[in-house]
């Protein structure tokens, strides 16, 4: 096949275990199609086969992920860039074009098109191995999170089925040496018969901080319930095994926690996004991964936009000023910015300051927690454009 003349844009469905490429020209015409293995052999073939297409070819790619690693890998390493365009937006599109079954070859032809027709996506920025490590790092981590949630509400409905006293009595979501009596002591009768003073010895040689106050709590709630509830001895056991689940689980989060922590502060500008109040290096971490390369921003508002904290104009008929959240925004980078200024707050200092002054002036609480969020962006982009730490007193003025 002779080599285009223009340009010419290729769209990866891409999956897990294969991707489905198709290229078309300006006029929408197809001049390539086939499936590839998630393989670098394949890929790498294909990638040969489209670039004697043309000198110049548009990728896109509808998912910026595990599936599209790889290949996204491939096309850094030959000097090719990728958009990203979203899901959503390929449906949308597909609408527009003839029939209405879905295959991987159809989705491709609708990814190069919408590529074609549009110039707003998204460039895909490959990571570094820092921040790969971190998004790899972050991502487990929330995972970790999600199952600790389910199995603390599983454990919740069991205990309420069968000692409710005792599920009212304590957060498990957040008390560890509650967590700790389960795995022993689950039910009335087994409680009345330990005794404070025993059940008291046993928590403290469990090192459980406040080991009296926890048996005392636990002792009160056996004895407002009397009353044997059907499946008791099988609920025990499940109580006691989520339990243990739940603690494992927990260690677990502390080394992955350390682990990132150690990470991020290989960032050679960790320790200026740690010193803003309320950026911590979880969140320090998720910014990274969330952020990207900032030069890919060209100011702070940019940034501010990215996460969703700049409000857009939304009017219709004679309805104007009708400011909503945008979107399209980036929703992990605005929960960085949103939990660090909810964080930021809680003490004494300009943050708070800021929050107070928003709330006298009528916001609502999310209003103003959000307004701060925003000017902790400027703030962020201020301090690594300068490379310099945060500080309470403003830097002093550069002479000539």
């Amino acid at each position: 096949m002779s080599k285009h003349d223009g340009h010419v844009w290729a769209g990866v469905d891409a999956g897990k275990s294969h991707h489905w490429a198709a290229v078309v020209d300006e006029s929408g015409a197809t001049l390539w199609s086939k499936k590839i293995e998630n393989d670098e052999t394949a890929i790498l073939t294909a990638l040969g086969e489209i670039l004697e297409l043309a000198d110049d070819v548009h990728w896109a790619v509808d998912i910026s992920g595990t599936s599209s690693a790889l290949l996204l890998a491939l096309l850094a390493a030959h000097g090719q860039q990728a958009v990203y365009v979203p899901g959503r937006k390929v449906n949308r599109m597909a609408g527009a074009y003839r029939g209405e079954a879905k295959t991987d070859a159809r989705d491709a032809y609708v990814i190069a098109e919408t590529a074609r027709h549009r110039r707003d996506f998204t460039i895909i920025d490959v990571p570094a191995q820092l921040a790969a490590d971190l998004a790899l790092l972050t991502a487990h981590r929330s995972d970790l999170i999600a199952d600790r949630v389910r199995m603390v509400n599983r454990l919740r409905d069991v205990l309420t089925g069968t000692f409710p006293a005792l599920e009212r009595a304590f957060d498990y979501s957040a008390h560890k040496g509650a967590l700790v009596l389960l795995t022993s002591h689950q039910t009335a009768s087994v409680i009345r018969r330990r005794g404070r003073a025993r059940l008291t010895a046993w928590l403290a040689n469990r090192a459980v901080r406040g080991a009296d106050a926890v048996a005392a709590a636990a002792l009160e709630a056996a004895r407002s319930q009397q009353t044997v509830l059907p499946g008791e001895e099988v609920a025990a056991q499940l109580v006691a095994d989520l339990a243990v689940q739940i603690l494992a689980l927990d260690d677990r989060l502390k080394r992955v926690e350390k682990q990132i922590c150690d990470t991020f502060r290989l960032h050679p500008q960790a320790a200026i996004i740690e010193s803003l109040p309320g950026m911590g290096p979880i969140l320090g971490a998720e910014f990274v991964v969330a952020a990207g390369d900032l030069a890919a921003y060209a100011d702070a508002g940019h940034l501010a936009s990215a996460a969703g904290l700049v409000p857009v104009p939304r009017d219709s008929g004679r309805r104007t000023g009708n400011l909503h959240r945008p979107k399209r925004y980036n929703r992990r980078l605005r929960r960085v910015f949103y939990m660090s200024a909810q964080t930021s707050m809680i003490r004494e200092g300009p943050s708070r300051d800021f929050y107070l002054k928003k709330r006298s002036e009528g916001c609502r609480h999310v209003q103003a927690v959000i307004a701060l969020a925003r000017r902790r962006v400027s703030v962020l982009w201020a301090l690594l454009r300068d490379d310099r730490v945060f500080t309470l007193a403003p830097p002093a003025a550069q002479t000539e």
